[in-house]
């Protein structure tokens, strides 16, 4: 089996794919954390696979996407001790799938890359992925499969937290719609500014990117909060939270051939 591995700054995302049908079997997400050492991340994959009633001796493969330099060596010796296997690092300007086409490759992150593969292969393209992480983050692809570029905006967890850490009486609130944008109490007011802020943000990108791609593109979302947002526009028609693990498990199958 292949252990796919999406390190992000805030979250890891972890998927378990079947080489014999590349079904995604299992997933797991789970914070990251660039304190902890191989030893302490193999107890901690290992206890997971438990729950899945998954033995270590089960993966065989790795892929791995990392934005977090820190973890690199941490999760190669991981992937040696537990699992006996060399993993694959995604490196964007080296992987073959997907030609990027902005002006430094080696600086797009490889957990974009993957998202890209993945949303290509599963919808087509012309397409828009829009990615809701720590950052959120809109990346174009064009008709004929290229990554284009991105537009990156601050993610929605940081600016909730900026905005009630930075003011002293207002409360942190659930990330629910109220049912008018116009507040008539603290909690509703901060809802209706974040929720449909952040869908006005996303309207607007992905209405300007279709602009300058001059195309009809399709738009996914994908991401832990991709829903949040995703549910109350029109123009986001597919929320895919396994991208970038799909994108993995094709850019470890290209690998393999």
């Amino acid at each position: 089996m292949l252990l796919a591995i999406d390190v992000g700054n805030t979250e890891t995302k972890l998927g378990i794919f079947d080489h014999g049908s590349d079904k995604l079997v299992h997933h797991w997400r789970v914070n990251t954390d660039a304190r902890r050492t191989a030893d302490e991340y193999g107890v901690f994959f290992t206890q997971l696979f438990a729950t899945a009633s998954l033995p270590v001796s089960r993966i065989d493969a790795v892929a791995i996407a990392s934005v977090v330099p820190r973890l690199d060596n941490t999760l190669a010796g991981v992937c040696e001790k537990f699992f006996s296997v060399r993993p694959h690092f995604l490196e964007p300007q080296s992987q073959t799938l997907i030609d990027i086409r902005t002006d430094r490759p080696a600086e797009v992150g490889a957990d974009l890359v993957a998202a890209a593969i993945g949303g290509r292969q599963r919808y087509g393209a012309p397409l828009i992925v829009v990615s809701y992480g720590t950052a959120t983050v809109f990346t174009a692809i064009s008709a004929q499969g290229e990554y284009l570029g991105v537009a990156i905006a601050p993610g929605i967890n940081i600016s909730i937290d900026a905005l009630v850490g930075r003011t002293a009486k207002l409360p942190q609130v659930a990330l629910e719609a109220p049912d008018c944008v116009i507040g008539r109490n603290t909690i509703d007011a901060l809802q209706a500014g974040f929720i449909y802020g952040f869908v006005g943000q996303s309207e607007a990108i992905i209405t300007r990117m279709r602009a300058e791609m001059q195309s009809d593109v399709r738009v996914v979302a994908t991401g832990g909060l991709a829903d949040v947002v995703a549910r109350h526009s029109a123009l986001i028609e597919r929320v895919d939270p396994n991208l970038s693990l799909a994108g993995l498990q094709l850019f470890y199958t290209s690998e393999r051939d």
